[in-house]
Parts: structure tokens; C-alpha cells; sequence
């Protein structure tokens, strides 16, 4: 036979429990207060009440129908004084926090006059009336009714509003991502397809009169095509993340350490480049020699692809707490020349801002009076036992 689920939680049940206790004692104390006795036949009106709240969030107004029959039962059968009972509150408030406004407003019209019918209200009516209800009941049963809808739709449109906050904090998270990507698949497809571009052009004039070089230079390329694959195979994975285990753990990402091959592929292109690292070589944050490396591949990818026949340095300078990263050319090729203020042009240069701005530091990058280029960053790099974990690379002298 089937299973019958039923559609209730534990914080359901003990929302039932305390309506029929606070129920009990209301309808305990009122007896005791008028020197009626306690009937057996309104206790169970009054327990049969809890495993209607059960069902409260599946069907509402059936709910609030039922607990209202009961209680206009137990007005007839124990002629109580007029009052709004927990469990009518329970399920009115269910009602106006998932209904719409009609429903609402009809659930609110029937629960006040059907709450206060057959209850004794004063003289005019006596210890148990049947029919008719006071103005006193009646005025004092709707101010109850308002109240508990004005609640149900303050919390209603406050569940609305955190929902709305919510899904704008994961649609922003999720915008960041892709700006994230979207700089790495730039820098990785702007710098190796320009080095596989000069390296095929170099091997193809070399070919006839130095095979040598040409060889060279083609390793060169299909190192560099194979580093592209795997960079990009990272990015795709974590764009898969969640399909599938990871069967082998992802390569690390590229740091400081790894500014000397940056340098050497740009000087087999073709580029003249000095490196030179000043001060106390410590290690860094990943994430922070990510952005380093970043900067320094985008800044020889853009002097090979727009300063023509020039030289090039890159200079990296370990401070107590602050690494400083500096690519200057002297080529006088076609460029954008942003000002030190105004911000920079091009997809490569924003993105090498973003990547600052990330970690808190400034970037300049700005055509140089006498001719030529310089990008230049200022990284916070806490050095002592409250830095950051570093990137485990061996210290170079």
C-alpha cells in the first residue's frame, strides 16, 4: 500500500501544541473565573483543534474553516465568554501570509462574527446564549483580526524583500565570476596566441638559413599551445564544477616564480626583456601572485603587440608590506595613451585594474613623455606571521 506523507514539519507541530495549551488554559481559567465546570466534550473541541494546524500550510482556508467551526462548537457547548483563540490566530495568519488580498480580506469577515457567535457576552445575553453576540466581543475580535493580518503581511513582504536580496546577491556573485573568467581567458588568449603567433612567424623566416633557431622556436610554440589548453582546461573545469569528481587535482596557479618563463618566451619572440627583483624574495598569497603574473603577461603581450622594435623591463621589488611589480618600454608603436588619472583603454588594461582594485592596491598605466610605455602596481603584501598563507615557491636570490 501506498505511503500517506503527511505535509507537516516539527516547528508545525509544536506551533499546534502551544495554540492547544494556551487554548486549554484560556478555556480552564475562564470556567474557573464563571464557576463553570470543565466538560469533556470541550476539551476534545478544543484538542481536535491541533491536528487541524497540521495541515496549515497545505490547505490554509480549510484549516481556518475547521478551527472556526470548532471554536463556534465550543461557544455552543461551553457558552465561553467571547475571545479569538490561539488556534484561530494560527490559521488566520496562515491564511493572509500565502493567500492574496480577496481571500485575505473574506478569511478576516468570516473569523470576527463567527469567533464571537454563541458566546455569552454580559446580561443581555446570559450564561449560555446561543445566538446573537455583543458589540464588545465583536469590536474586541476585530482589532485581534487586524492585528494578526497586518502581522502575516509584514512578514510576508519582509520573506519577499530577503528572498529579492538573496537572489541579487547570487545574480552579483555569479556576474563576478564571469568578469573573473573573462579576464582569465583574456590574458590567456591574448598572451599565448601572440607567442605562438611571433614563434611561427620567427620559425617560418629561420626555416631555410637557420634550422636551429627555427627548431627552437617551434618548441617554443608548442609550449606555448600546450600551457594555453591546460590554462583554459582549468578555467572550463570550474565552469563544469559540480558535474563531475575531479579525478586529478588541477595544476597550480601561475605566481611569481613563474616571471622568469614569462620573460624568457617574450625575449624568444622577439622583445629585448630585463627582470630584475629588488629586495628580500618572500613568498606570496596565490591570489596575489596571480595578479602579479597577470600584470606582467598582459604588459609584454601589449608592448609586443603595439610598441613595435623595443626593450622592455619588468621590475619586481619586495617591500615590508607592499610587493611592487613595473613593465616600462621605450617603443614608440601606436597605443592608447591614457593619462595617469583617466581610465585606461582596452579590454587587457581594465582588467588588469579590476585585479588590483581586488587586492586593494593602485595601478598606473601611462604613455611616457619621452616616448614609450610604463605599467606599474603597488600590491599590499603583509610580511610576518599574520600574512597570508604564501604560494610555497622556493625563495630566488
Amino acid at each position: 500500500m501506498p505511503k500517506i506523507r503527511l505535509n507537516w514539519t516539527r516547528n508545525d507541530a509544536l506551533v499546534a501544541i502551544a495554540a492547544v495549551v494556551v487554548d486549554l488554559v484560556g478555556y480552564a481559567l475562564g470556567a474557573a473565573e464563571n464557576g463553570r465546570p470543565l466538560t469533556v466534550s470541550a476539551l476534545v473541541l478544543v484538542v481536535l483543534t491541533a491536528p487541524c494546524l497540521l495541515a496549515r500550510r497545505v490547505r490554509p482556508v480549510a484549516v481556518l474553516g475547521a478551527v472556526l467551526a470548532l471554536g463556534l462548537a465550543l461557544n455552543l457547548v461551553a457558552s465561553q465568554g467571547p475571545h479569538f483563540s490561539a488556534a484561530a490566530t494560527v490559521a488566520l495568519y496562515s491564511v493572509a501570509r500565502v493567500r492574496g488580498p480577496a481571500v485575505t480580506a473574506a478569511a478576516a469577515l468570516a473569523a470576527v462574527p463567527l469567533t464571537v457567535l454563541g458566546s455569552g457576552e454580559g446580561e443581555g445575553l446570559g450564561v449560555g446564549a446561543t445566538t446573537g453576540f455583543g458589540f464588545a466581543g465583536l469590536l474586541g475580535n476585530t482589532i485581534a483580526v487586524v492585528l494578526v493580518v497586518a502581522a502575516a503581511l509584514l512578514t510576508r513582504r519582509w520573506q519577499q524583500e530577503t528572498e529579492a536580496r538573496r537572489v541579487l546577491l547570487a545574480e552579483r556573485a555569479v556576474a563576478e565570476e564571469r568578469r573573473r573568467i573573462a579576464r582569465e581567458l583574456h590574458d590567456i588568449v591574448a598572451h599565448h596566441i601572440t607567442t605562438m603567433q611571433l614563434m611561427s612567424g620567427g620559425a617560418r623566416a629561420n626555416l631555410a638559413r637557420d634550422p636551429e633557431t627555427a627548431r627552437e622556436a617551434l618548441v617554443t610554440l608548442e609550449d606555448s599551445g600546450r600551457m594555453a589548453l591546460r590554462e583554459m582546461r582549468q578555467l572550463l573545469d570550474v565552469l563544469r564544477a559540480g558535474e563531475e569528481p575531479e579525478r586529478t587535482p588541477p595544476a597550480p596557479q601561475p605566481g611569481t616564480g613563474d616571471l622568469d618563463r614569462i620573460v624568457a618566451e617574450a625575449r624568444l619572440g622577439g622583445l629585448e626583456t630585463g627582470f630584475t627583483v629588488e629586495g628580500p624574495v618572500r613568498p606570496l598569497p596565490p591570489a596575489l601572485g596571480l595578479t602579479v603574473f597577470r600584470i606582467v603577461q598582459e604588459s609584454l603581450t601589449n608592448t609586443r603587440k603595439h610598441a613595435g622594435r623595443a626593450k622592455a623591463h619588468v621590475r619586481l621589488t619586495y617591500r615590508p608590506d607592499e610587493v611592487g611589480v613595473e613593465v616600462r618600454d621605450d617603443g614608440a608603436g601606436e597605443r592608447p595613451r591614457p593619462s595617469r588619472t583617466a581610465p585606461v583603454s582596452g579590454y587587457g588594461l581594465i582588467g588588469m585594474r579590476e585585479r588590483v582594485a581586488l587586492q586593494g592596491g593602485t595601478l598606473e598605466a601611462a604613455a611616457l613623455d619621452g616616448g614609450g610605455f610604463r605599467v606599474a602596481a603597488r600590491l599590499p603584501a603583509p610580511h610576518g606571521p599574520d600574512a597570508p598563507g604564501g604560494e610555497g615557491e622556493e625563495e630566488r636570490g
